[in-house]
């Protein structure tokens, strides 16, 4: 009878195990997986739908894989009733909550970007999407519209965007907050080099934070490449304060404020940044400051030439080589005084370049032979953004109060204007013929070889045949450009 009993208890056990490696009995499975417990994959479809059940999440939104795309094949191969029908199933399925979802090769663990378009994420559905954007090792860009985020969601998915090693990109539309929390995702540490904020009510309060978050003069924002805020809110006030934060902001290279509502008292101070500007007080004290700190510690054994990057030790160490290379020839109509600061910032990365170059190696190679402004604008692709923000980085190895350029008037110090800014887009506001000649005059202190390459002044109000404004298209005209289209319709394309 022993026996017996013996050889009965073994299949048991066996029909135990394969009923758990089956998941045939839920009730074993279930305490051990829990939704902090729960390891992603890296794969959103099982992902997201796994960790919506863990928190009982009712409706859960369906993931989309190159749903537009498809849809979009649809179309053109059809005729005119196929097409007609494809767009009433294509309305009908996009008015259901999904997550779309970008992959390469079609492999499900290669997911590019994510979008969340016209559905209302709440404070569940922002938990799994925190917990699950950490484990897509290959994310770059990251789209909220008409999404109902808060500003306490807002808070936490900054968190969680730092973790994100290869996230830059990020869209943030139609989505007004009550605290007007957007500033916090151009704080200094950001990662961001792409950033979209457009149609969210920002006003000029919003916009002083935004601009304080670009620079001031202990701080400044190193990553951020592209601020799109057009479909806003902002008025004169607002426009002052965005131009204060480019003051001493040598990354950004892409700025829309289309469709805003800037005056000719905004626009004024925009001009006057990108010729050359007189120092404030508190920024000739930082300045001294600044010197003071360099010249104790070449006093100290430290070559000089090497002080800024002491001074920002996490620069250097993200800067490609071939960044470097390409950097050092296209910033010499910049800032001559920076080459000494880049190139020993360059040599000593070398052991570590080939870790964060894969992203963009031969563009970055040809980047650096065209040219300085060039590169910067062939290079605003979203497979290349990575490697053009460490691009900037380098020029900011340098704080812009140490320019040896700076010159003295009157007793007062001028610092060369921004001439980092090549686009600045303020199509659709109430400008004036009054404030043309003012960037008429910054641009002509550019000069043809740096500074803006796309003004955007349309739908303003002058007449397109003013004086003024032909002079300003005639001297964009000259300088040297190459086309972009991408980023013409991401940047200003829209609102222009």
């Amino acid at each position: 009878m022993s026996r017996k009993r013996h050889v009965k208890e073994k299949p048991e056990k066996g029909n135990a195990e394969d009923e758990k490696s089956t998941g045939q009995t839920p009730n074993e499975t279930l305490p051990a997986q829990t939704f902090d417990e729960y390891q992603c994959s890296g794969n959103v479809d099982i992902d997201f739908p796994g960790l919506c059940a863990l928190l009982d999440i009712k409706d859960i939104p369906a993931v989309s894989t190159k749903q537009p795309a498809s849809s979009t094949l649809t179309e053109t191969e059809g005729g005119d009733a196929e097409s007609s029908q494809s767009q009433i199933n294509a309305t009908s399925f996009w008015c259901k909550p999904c997550l779309q979802v970008e992959v390469e090769n079609e492999d499900p663990l290669s997911v590019k970007s994510m979008k969340v378009s016209g559905w209302k994420v709440d404070e569940q559905l922002a938990r799994v999407l925190q917990k699950m954007l950490p484990s897509l090792s290959q994310l770059q860009s990251l789209q909220f519209w008409q999404a109902g985020l808060t500003d306490r969601m807002l808070i936490s998915l900054m968190n969680t965007i730092s973790l994100c090693s290869n996230l830059r990109v990020l869209t943030l539309e139609g989505n007004p907050l009550p605290e007007q929390s957007y500033h916090r995702l151009l704080s200094e540490d950001s990662i961001l080099t792409h950033l979209s904020l457009r149609n969210n009510r920002i006003g000029d309060e919003s916009a002083r934070l935004i601009g304080a978050a670009l620079s001031t003069y202990r701080s400044s924002n190193k990553n951020l490449l592209s601020l799109n805020l057009a479909f806003n809110s902002i008025s004169d006030a607002g426009a002052a304060h965005i131009a204060q934060g480019l003051r001493l902001n040598r990354a950004l290279l892409f700025l829309s404020l289309s469709n805003n509502q800037i005056g000719d008292s905004g626009a004024a101070h925009l001009a006057a940044i990108l010729g050359d500007f007189a120092l404030t007080h508190e920024e000739v004290v930082e300045r001294r400051k600044l010197l003071l700190e360099r010249m104790q510690s070449s006093t100290q054994g430290v070559d000089s030439d090497q002080t800024p990057a002491d001074q920002l030790p996490s620069v250097p160490s993200s800067t490609p080589v071939n960044v470097s290379k390409g950097e050092n020839k296209g910033t010499s109509k910049k800032k001559e005084a920076s080459k000494k600061d880049e190139k020993p910032a360059a040599n000593k990365d070398n052991p570590k370049s080939n870790k964060k170059s894969s992203d963009g190696k031969a563009p970055q190679s040809k980047g650096g032979k065209a040219g300085g402004r060039e590169k910067q604008l062939t290079a605003q692709e979203d497979q290349s953004s990575a490697a053009l923000n460490e691009q900037v980085e380098l020029v900011e190895i340098r704080n812009p109060l140490l320019d040896d350029s700076l010159q003295c008037r009157d007793g007062q110090l001028f610092l060369p204007g921004n001439t980092t800014l090549t686009s600045l887009n303020l199509a659709g506001n109430r400008i004036t013929e009054k404030s043309l000649p003012l960037f008429l005059k910054s641009l002509e202190m550019q000069g043809e070889g740096g500074g803006l390459l796309r003004l955007c002044l349309q739908r303003n109000r002058f007449p397109p045949e003013c004086e003024s404004y032909v002079r300003i298209e005639e001297l964009i005209a000259l300088r040297p450009k190459k086309k972009n289209t991408s980023e013409e319709t991401e940047e200003g394309g829209q609102g222009a």
